[in-house]
């Protein structure tokens, strides 16, 4: 197993620190990798971040992560979290363990939030912390 854990988020997280403020706070993308780049260092991890608004991409990274023997992999999915069988079935067919996170409480919000394609396939999922949930997401999986 290496020390490298994929950290691969979807559709519209580009637009953090800016998109909706009130529901996904003022940190940018780049905010949330600094911040796991320094901790994943203090737990003698790395970290590898990606973005994508393409389903197809984010299904790739996890084949990836699996060929890679990656440690772990950190996954907001954005949209897709509610949408995608395809995510699901990606996760399900690689043995790395997939953690879901999403910086608000899906099941505080609308009601097609409150299905999750990509937690019934995740080991664990994080939610409502902001982005505090990736840092969370990160302490679990170093301990894999």
């Amino acid at each position: 197993m290496s020390d490298t854990v994929y950290v691969l988020n979807g559709p519209n997280l580009n637009l953090l620190g800016t998109r909706e403020p009130d529901i996904y706070g003022h940190d940018t993308l780049d905010d949330i990798a600094g911040r796991l780049e320094d901790r994943a260092r203090e737990l003698g991890l790395s970290i590898d971040l990606r973005q994508s608004n393409h389903e197809g991409h984010l299904i790739d990274w996890l084949h990836e992560a699996q060929a890679y023997d990656a440690r772990a992999v950190i996954l907001n999915a954005g949209g897709f979290t509610h949408t995608s069988i395809a995510i699901h079935d990606a996760i399900k067919s690689v043995r790395t363990p997939v953690i879901e996170v999403h910086l608000s409480n899906p099941h505080g919000r609308e009601d097609f939030r409150h299905v999750s394609y990509v937690g019934r396939a995740a080991k664990g999922s994080i939610a409502g912390f902001g982005a505090l949930s990736y840092m969370l997401a990160l302490e679990a999986a170093a301990r894999f």
